[in-house]
């Protein structure tokens, strides 16, 4: 089984200014301009977090054409009313046909994705939907021997560790199990009734940050 990394987090937004201005309020740092996904007829901005890591702002891309498919992260499930989150993340494996064979839950097909010169591979299930209440990542392979984050600006940002809260955190733990996940990744209960999200604990120029 090849090993998994985590490769980055996303918040999602209806609109990408507003993302990129909760994670702004958040951090107390600017996420860089990102690119655009033509298949999704999304946007996003970055934010390095180490020299494999990144924080991910996504929104629906107004000016594109509609995609024709329901868009990743559901992203179609927003409105204007919808508060920008810290919804989803991502894994990175060196096999993603292996990793996505092995793993406990069905994270959807794998597909061939670009933006700009970066091309990879991931798994996006047909709906659009989040596995899992959130709590289980997308499987991606860069197609690149150089990481993406390594050309982001160091803004001096770092993940300390991210947080899954699931009403049933035995199937979570097993999925990340199945993965081989080797990250400061934790999985713990939602509490009775609760709903799956996940909080990230972020050290910035201005101390740890909660998103």
């Amino acid at each position: 089984m090849p090993r998994a990394f985590l490769d980055h987090i996303a918040v999602t937004a209806f609109s990408l200014e507003e993302g990129a201005a909760f994670v702004s309020d958040t951090l107390g740092v600017a996420p860089q301009p990102g690119g655009e996904h033509p298949r999704m007829a999304t946007h996003n901005r970055l934010l390095r977090l180490g020299d494999t890591l990144y924080l991910e702002v996504i929104a629906p891309n107004p000016a594109a054409p509609a995609p024709g498919r329901p868009r990743w992260f559901g992203l179609d499930g927003l409105g204007p009313q919808s508060p920008p989150s810290l919804a989803t993340w991502v894994v990175r494996s060196t096999d993603i046909r292996a990793s996505a064979a092995a793993s406990s839950e069905p994270l959807g097909p794998i597909e061939s994705m670009s933006r700009g010169a970066l091309d990879w591979l991931i798994t996006i299930p047909a709906d659009g939907s989040i596995p899992l209440q959130g709590a289980a990542p997308a499987l991606i392979e860069w197609q690149a021997a150089e990481h993406p984050a390594s050309r982001m600006e160091d803004k001096g940002c770092a993940l300390v560790r991210l947080e899954i809260f699931h009403p049933d955190p035995e199937r979570a733990s097993r999925l990340l199990s199945s993965l081989e996940l080797e990250a400061p990744v934790f999985v713990h209960p939602a509490g009775p009734g609760g709903p799956a999200r996940l909080v990230a604990h972020i050290d910035t120029p201005h101390g740890i940050r909660v998103l």
